[in-house]
């Protein structure tokens, strides 16, 4: 162990070191500014003249204007909407229809399956805006949860539905509206109990719909097409099953220029890409192939029949745009480094990208999709120029495996003096559907990371196995026990820290938030000699006490998998706390609701160990507005008093 070890303490890559980094003694840098938590937190008073200007432009027709584009009349002849718990259309002369007549409990047109699977609304309106699907979720059998409102004289009982894992769950159909008949069919899903309904869609021709449906147990998939008219199921197209799980995130797609094909998405091969298939569910031929990760379609040049996506192929840290035949033959739009977000004209001719990279602060081009003629639009300047700006490195190291790279970011602190012993903080998510050390401006730098550096700490942030955009092994290595395999990557990643001249190995902390949460008391209740302080911020505890969807895709149920949840729950480990905990919840999480953290008081207390607890009364799962910078503050000064 520990000859691999050196061997990859001396082979780590330390890839770029900001050019705005000034030696420590220079007469630059002690006429530069520096930061408050009010410059570098949303919420701050200064937080938005601190980020990189924007400036908006957008497309009329295939001319690139700058500005925000004018609010324009939808070109549907109705608008869908949710009042209170029922769905409504109106119409462009101002009539409003009401749609569905539920009772309290019932909530038709919003999204469903706690927003998991990629879904994030409720309302599919068909291509030429004739039909209106819609989401129906029965939540009347979930059970409540008494979230309590302090801010009356008397605080009030206002609970939450919340199936926590392996309890009773909310049924879902889907309903096909004509507001011209006036009339709504239901598609005929069947019994939908223990059921997922996701990824809705439509034909070119609106006469089809299509989903993509799962077990509870959700390692089986189908993507099924019904008929809009009448709702009849016609036919299964489609089929994946997985031994840990399948995690449909993307409605299929048809191409524009042949009505007869769609793309799925699918990760069967281990990496998330594109499949072409016919319209009845004739496979056809993979797309894109590669060790790297599709992020999702952005349209269509149905004149040159090109599609354009987003990949990780250049890098994981990186999300860069490329336009592909049908065939496969694929070709880079724009920078190959940096985070890009695009908007595609009408036609697919020609796309706007505004991205950053680790020395772009902010940058848009208008890129021609045919030719790939790039023209500069914008570029920001450097907001944080006049400012002392640690250095901040990145770096890979192996994981627990012995096989696979992981990436992290080091920042040292400000005025770094390799002859002083400085203290150190992990920062830690750790989780699925995340990734802190990526390629954007500073290399995604957390503001509280510079502001922590300032204060004279090392900051080490590293993505473990289970986190994303690396691959369906890369993050399924997890399944049935969380917390373990990532306890053990964040502690290769501490074996650098413990290996740099410059770290007190004697004062080592631990910070994240919600799975980082949980990875932060994981990791000082499992390294307890390792990590003197800790914050967690509205950590899970316990896996039973999470909700269906996400904790039995990763955990299973709790009567499947009772020896992974017991593995997993902190409350079997607060005997084991040594160091100083703070925890810090929303008074009203609904996401990991405060049960979790009042489990662990308890636990505690009966262990004699001694966490302390900070509550933000009427907050939810994160801190908004300016209870976020206050919350920073008390973070920042818990570290000071206890690390420093």
């Amino acid at each position: 162990m520990k000859a691999r070890f050196f061997i990859h303490s001396f082979s780590i890559t330390l890839l770029l070191t900001l050019a705005s980094v000034m030696p420590a003694n220079s007469q630059e840098n002690t006429e530069k500014k520096t930061f408050t938590l009010e410059d570098l937190m949303p919420g701050g008073n200064n937080y938005n003249k601190m980020r990189p200007e924007t400036k908006p432009f957008h497309f009329e027709g295939e001319k690139c204007v700058e500005g925000a584009p004018a609010r324009e009349p939808s070109k549907r002849p109705f608008r869908a909407f949710t009042k209170e718990n029922n769905l409504f259309v109106s119409s462009a002369e101002g009539e409003e229809i009401q749609v569905t007549d539920e009772p309290k409990g019932v909530v038709c047109g919003k999204s469903v399956h706690r927003n998991e699977f990629g879904i994030n609304g409720g309302i599919f309106w068909s291509p030429k805006g004739n039909l209106l699907a819609f989401y129906r979720m029965d939540e009347r059998m979930v059970t409540d949860y008494p979230q309590i409102d302090y801010a009356t004289r008397i605080a009030e009982l206002r609970p939450d539905k919340y199936p926590m894992a392996g309890m009773t769950s909310h049924v879902v159909n889907v309903g096909v509206f004509n507001p011209r008949t006036r009339q709504t069919v239901w598609l005929e899903t069947g019994e939908t109990v223990n059921r997922y309904l996701t990824n809705v869609s439509w034909s070119p021709d609106e006469k089809k719909v299509y989903i993509i449906e799962l077990n509870r147990a959700q390692d089986y998939s189908q993507l099924v097409r019904y008929d809009a008219e009448t709702g009849a199921r016609e036919a299964v197209l489609i089929e994946e099953e997985h031994e840990k799980y399948v995690e449909p995130s993307h409605p299929i797609a048809f191409l524009p220029w042949d009505d007869s094909k769609f793309i799925y998405q699918s990760q069967r091969d281990g990496y998330n890409h594109l499949y072409l298939y016919n319209a009845d569910g004739t496979f056809i031929r993979q797309i894109t192939k590669g060790e790297w990760v599709v992020e999702d379609i952005v349209g269509f040049n149905a004149k040159k029949k090109l599609i354009i996506y987003q990949s990780r192929e250049t890098s994981p840290l990186c999300i860069t745009t490329w336009k592909t035949t049908v065939s496969g033959k694929r070709t880079l739009l724009g920078d190959s480094e940096g985070m890009h977000r695009v908007v595609l004209s009408e036609s697919g001719n020609n796309l706007i990208d505004t991205y950053s990279a680790p020395q772009v602060p902010r940058r848009t081009q208008l890129i021609n999709v045919v030719t790939g003629k790039v023209q500069t639009l914008f570029e920001a300047a450097n907001p944080w120029a006049e400012y002392e700006v640690p250095e901040i490195t990145i770096g890979t190291v192996k994981a627990a495996d012995g096989v696979t790279d992981l990436y992290y970011r080091l920042v040292k602190p400000t005025h770094f003096d390799p002859s002083k012993k400085y203290p150190a903080v992990v920062y830690v998510y750790g989780g699925p559907h995340a990734q802190n050390v990526s390629g954007g401006w500073n290399y995604d730098v957390r503001g509280w990371d510079i502001y922590m550096a300032q204060l004279g700490y090392v900051i080490f942030t590293l993505d473990n196995r289970g986190s994303s955009a690396r691959g369906l092994a890369f993050e399924n290595c997890t399944f049935r026990h969380l917390g373990v395999e990532e306890a053990k990557d964040q502690m290769e990643g501490v074996k650098v820290l413990q290996s740099l001249s410059y770290v007190d190995n004697e004062r080592i902390g631990v910070h994240g938030w919600s799975f980082g949460g949980f990875m932060t008391i994981n990791m000082m209740t499992t390294y307890p000699e390792i990590f003197k302080v800790g914050v967690a911020g509205g950590p899970v505890i316990d896996w039973k006490y999470y909700e269906v969807m996400y904790g039995e895709r990763y955990m299973d149920t709790p009567e499947e998998n009772p020896d992974g949840y017991a593995e997993s729950s902190l409350l079997n480990r607060a005997d084991k706390l040594k160091g100083k905990l703070q925890i810090i919840i929303g008074g009203n999480d609904d996401t990991v609701v405060p049960q979790h953290t009042m489990a662990f008081l308890r636990a505690c207390i009966d262990a004699e160990t001694q966490p302390d607890l900070f509550i933000y009364p009427a907050q939810g799962h994160n801190m908004v507005g300016r209870d976020r910078v206050h919350l920073h503050h008390r973070i920042t000064q818990y570290f000071e008093d206890y690390l420093k």
